[in-house]
């Protein structure tokens, strides 16, 4: 995505109210225009980058468990306070889950968990037909979040090392990201490939600048 700034209009334009016209043609052409129905359930959506459906927790391959450590990031910057966790410490000082549970009836589907989360424990998966007229169902627990995990891999062929490149803020120093994170995205996805205007680019060079100099020392 990149920003383009629209260019000053003329006065001609300003008198003829050019951008009105633009939107009556525009929905003058609309309405002669064919209409586009998707034959769902035959057909069908495609599933764009980033795209954010059901939850899940990425089994370990070694453990057989969740990769989850118990950091709490996504529990904290969840902005609906839908996902409950619960730990203990184990004998070597490390934290076990007893519980992690999320309520998907008050998830808003912002992301925020999968972007901080430091392991790449939980993801949201491509899959968005899991209606249910039961609130139990959609209720996520530990188990249930491994087992749509299992799901996804069956359906989708992936495995323990699938991370969504697109799940990271646009712009985003890699350095910054989490080392699950640092994958190859377009150009585009990076801060040097948006149009930002000038003030905007010139504080992330001193930013960039400044970031180099304390990891150079």
């Amino acid at each position: 995505m990149k920003l383009h700034y629209k260019p000053k209009r003329n006065l001609l334009e300003t008198i003829l109210q050019v951008e009105i016209l633009q939107g009556l043609a525009l929905t003058l052409r609309k309405l002669f225009s064919p209409p586009i129905t998707r034959q769902y359930p035959q057909e069908k959506p495609p599933m764009y980058p980033g795209f954010r459906g059901q939850h899940a927790l990425v089994r370990d391959p070694l453990t057989n468990e969740s990769k989850c450590v118990g950091c709490m990031r996504c529990a904290t910057v969840c902005p609906s306070r839908c996902i409950q966790i619960r730990f203990h410490e184990g004998e070597s000082g490390e934290r076990v889950i007893d519980q992690y549970s999320i309520e998907a009836l008050r998830c808003v589907f912002c992301g925020y968990c999968v972007e901080v989360c430091p392991v790449g424990a939980i993801t949201m998966t491509e899959a968005f037909e899991y209606a249910s007229y039961e609130r139990e169902t959609i209720f996520f627990d530990q188990e249930a979040l491994l087992a749509n995990w299992d799901h996804f891999c069956a359906q989708s062929g992936h495995d323990e090392t699938y991370v969504n490149p697109f799940w990271r803020p646009r712009g985003a120093r890699e350095s910054t990201l989490p080392a699950s994170q640092r994958m190859k995205v377009p150009d585009d996805w990076t801060i040097e490939g948006q149009f930002v205007g000038t003030r905007v680019r010139q504080a992330q060079e001193s930013e960039d600048a400044r970031h180099a100099e304390a990891v150079n020392g």
